[in-house]
């Protein structure tokens, strides 16, 4: 038999893909790939080598028989003409769509399945490098426009605005560009490169037995393979210049004012403020676009994976730190995209909330939208098994009555959509009644004849009661609190209910720390913060691992470690002993109704969704953005070095009344440590001394430019002395954003 006759139908048309005719005319390539789609239509009834079939006659089809169908390998040369064909500019949309599907039909024979994983890789690599040159030459075109402006500023004189940015590109870049003025077009590299990706990991998953959340070990082996680094590199490069051109990118993101638990506090009052150092001065999601599947490539090359299926620690934090600096450096960028596209975040940008470090970049709105979102659907499904959630309640016994209907329904009926009658009133409940049935047990839930929650020293919080056990039934009641508040969050329902931060954390999953205190116990934080500042023998101080409890008039000896009564704490030892007495004031000592009430709080809200959140966030989440009248905080100031006539005080005050909502509410957080809003208004502001309106000191000379502080103990703001409005500005934008997480003392 000679050569020709050895072929089959199938290699005769895969070597069409050699000839122009079909490689240079989109219309050919699409008929040729539709016609080997029937072609190869049987292989995806092939089941694994490994697996035995029946090939009898089907039961359910009289007359009919399975036929074996074969095992067909092609040679790696027609496939590699195959995969190539995707770099074609003739491989449009549905070619690519259609050579995705014969790729996975073919790679049913593991013969196959190994060269195409091999060919796709290189193809991958080779569409990188023609993306460095495209992304090249939009810098190039960035730069220019940057360059333009410029020399438009010069001409009109206007040195105002002519700003260097202080970062690496060269003094040709100036900040507040309009980046509108630059007309980018898509890379078809860059797209294309993005789909080999996506067709990779496809196929990969496809033979995967482990169904692991995350991609397939063999998906990321192949990633490790591919040297895309140069072109991550010139990705940063052109978002950087992008974020010059719009004016956020002169404020340097790794500037660290603190660490640990501090840090993550500096992010989230970031976040809530939704801004980043700057807020954008154009619309910038149109461009931004343009770096879409450049950005999504590199999400889905550098998050692949689960922290399990990397090879080595060393591997591991390399992976995750790139991906961290990279949301880090592009924050404001990447918010504007998820803004305008929200399904990224279920997508290409999915890594933005699976990885705890990258939730940090995240602003408040985007978070909670996407929360939003997962519980809506969580709640539509209820709905359609179990219908909607009906209460009829007596209106003077709104709490108890909900008690009872609450606590003999599974998590799954509560879920569905509430709808709430009142006994002998003829309201129908479009959103008003269960509005007004979730304000009144947002005060039911406070009323000290259930004795469930204590107050905090300034008033405005509320913890668990560890003295709860007067009431008989008070750990059933927790549950049901729990489920009320978490019932609230995922049907959009505003509480006017602030707990402290430590609760919040507990919400959450998070261990609280001994700053979480200062909230519950502003005394007793000072003195702790004394005891970690100085040596014990110096104030005088002698103290063992235990701590005094004082109930119904009883007093007992409670041990934080083993005989700690007899454990004498030293200077070595004091950090420890800090935590651990603030551990069981915030945890130990109200362990129980802590328990009972995340019991019905992680019954309503899944865990992982609401992990998402910082514990100011979350705040924000239960209790909403505060109405905050700068009017009465004007009226309700006082000044300390300066006065009220004082051209800074009027700068201060006019920044005051420009900030948005989500700014306001960051300030008041920043200089109180809480965004709640006294009942009767600023006049009656909780600090540690009692009521204590908020100040404006004038800050000790010091380095010109110098940030402004806050004292959330006394509710004091550390003002210096700057030399405009627009620098007081600046510098008040980046305290309420990158300082919220600090404390001041006086």
């Amino acid at each position: 038999v000679d050569e020709c006759s050895s072929e089959s139908c199938l290699d005769k048309l895969l070597d069409l893909f050699d000839a122009d005719q079909y490689s240079k005319s989109a219309t050919n390539l699409e008929q040729l790939l539709s016609l080997l789609e029937i072609v190869v239509a049987p292989l995806s009834l092939l089941p694994k080598e490994d697996q035995d079939i029946d090939l009898a006659a089907d039961r359910s089809s009289p007359g009919r028989e399975w036929v074996k169908v074969p095992r067909v390998v092609v040679s790696k040369k027609r496939l590699h003409s195959l995969i190539t064909t995707l770099r074609l500019d003739s491989c449009k949309d549905s070619s690519f769509l259609k050579i995705s599907t014969l790729t996975r039909r073919l790679c049913r024979v593991e013969a196959n399945r190994d060269c195409i994983l091999h060919e796709l890789a290189l193809v991958a690599e080779g569409l990188g490098k023609a993306a460095i040159l495209d992304l090249k030459a939009v810098s190039v075109r960035l730069n220019s426009a940057a360059q333009h402006h410029r020399e438009k500023l010069q001409r009109n004189g206007d040195s105002e605005l002519l700003k260097v940015s202080d970062t690496s590109f060269d003094n040709d870049v100036f900040t507040g560009t309009p980046s509108s003025a630059v007309s980018l077009s898509t890379s078809n590299s860059e797209l294309k490169l993005l789909r080999v990706l996506q067709m990779l990991s496809s196929l990969c998953a496809q033979d995967d037995e482990s169904k692991s959340e995350g991609n397939p070990p063999e998906f990321v082996s192949l990633l490790q393979s591919l040297n895309l680094e140069s072109l991550w590199d010139q990705l940063a490069v052109c978002l950087k210049t992008v974020s010059v051109l719009e004016g956020v990118a002169d404020i340097d993101v790794d500037e660290n004012q603190g660490d640990g638990d501090e840090e993550e506090n500096d992010k989230s009052d970031e976040a809530i403020s939704g801004k980043s150092g700057k807020k954008l001065q154009n619309s910038v999601a149109g461009l931004i676009t343009r770096f879409l599947p450049a950005i999504e490539a590199f999400f889905m090359v550098n998050a692949a994976s689960p922290l399990e299926e990397i090879q080595s620690i060393e591997q591991t934090a390399s992976a995750i730190d790139k991906v961290v600096q990279f949301a880090a450096n592009n924050k404001v960028l990447l918010n504007a995209l998820l803004r305008s596209n929200p399904q990224l975040l279920e997508k290409g940008l999915r890594a933005m909330v699976k990885m705890p470090k990258c939730r940090l970049f995240l602003d408040f709105d985007v978070k909670r939208r996407w929360f939003l979102t997962q519980v809506r659907r969580l709640r539509q499904q209820a709905s359609r098994r179990h219908g909607s959630f009906r209460l009829n309640l007596r209106r003077k016994h709104v709490f108890e009555d909900s008690f009872h209907s609450f606590i003999h329904r599974n998590a799954d009926e509560l879920r569905g959509r509430l709808h709430i009658t009142f006994q002998n009133e003829e309201g129908v409940d479009a959103g008003g009644l269960s509005r007004e049935f979730f304000a009144i047990l947002a005060k039911e839930m406070f009323n000290p004849n259930y004795a469930l929650f204590m107050s905090t020293e300034d008033g405005c919080t509320f913890q668990p009661n560890p003295n709860s056990s007067i009431n008989p039934d008070d750990l059933r009641y927790f549950r049901f609190v729990g489920r009320i508040v978490g019932k609230a969050v995922v049907d959009g329902f505003l509480l006017d209910a602030h707990f402290t931060r430590s609760l919040y954390k507990h919400m959450l999953g998070v261990k609280p720390t001994h700053h979480d205190m200062q909230a519950i116990d502003p005394d007793y934080y000072k003195n702790l913060q004394m005891i970690l500042e100085h040596n014990l023998e110096d104030i005088g101080l002698e103290l063992t691992f235990s701590t005094e409890d004082h109930s119904f008039g009883r007093s007992r000896t409670i041990d934080l470690i083993p005989d700690g009564r007899n454990t004498i704490v030293t200077d070595e030892t004091k950090s420890r002993y800090v935590d651990l007495v603030c551990q069981h004031r915030m945890t130990s000592a109200i362990e129980k109704q802590i328990t009972a009430f995340l019991e019905g709080w992680n019954e309503m809200v899944d865990p992982d969704l609401i992990s998402i959140f910082s514990a100011k966030e979350l705040e924000l989440l239960i209790s909403g953005m505060p109405d905050i009248d700068i009017h009465d905080l004007k009226n309700n100031t006082e000044y300390n070095g300066y006065r009220p006539a004082d051209k800074e005080i009027g700068w201060f005050w006019n920044i005051m009344f420009s900030l948005k909502r989500s700014e306001k509410a960051a300030f008041l957080q920043f200089v109180t440590g809480s965004s709640k809003v006294p009942l009767s208004g600023f006049s009656e502001l909780s600090g540690m001394r009692g009521v204590q309106k908020f100040s404006i000191n004038k800050a000790a000379s010091g380095p010109a430019g110098a940030l402004m502080s806050a004292h959330t103990c006394f509710n004091a703001l550390d003002l210096p002395v700057y030399k405009s409005e627009e620098e007081m500005k600046e510098k008040l934008h980046y305290a309420i954003s990158e300082g919220g997480g600090g404390f001041g003392f006086a």
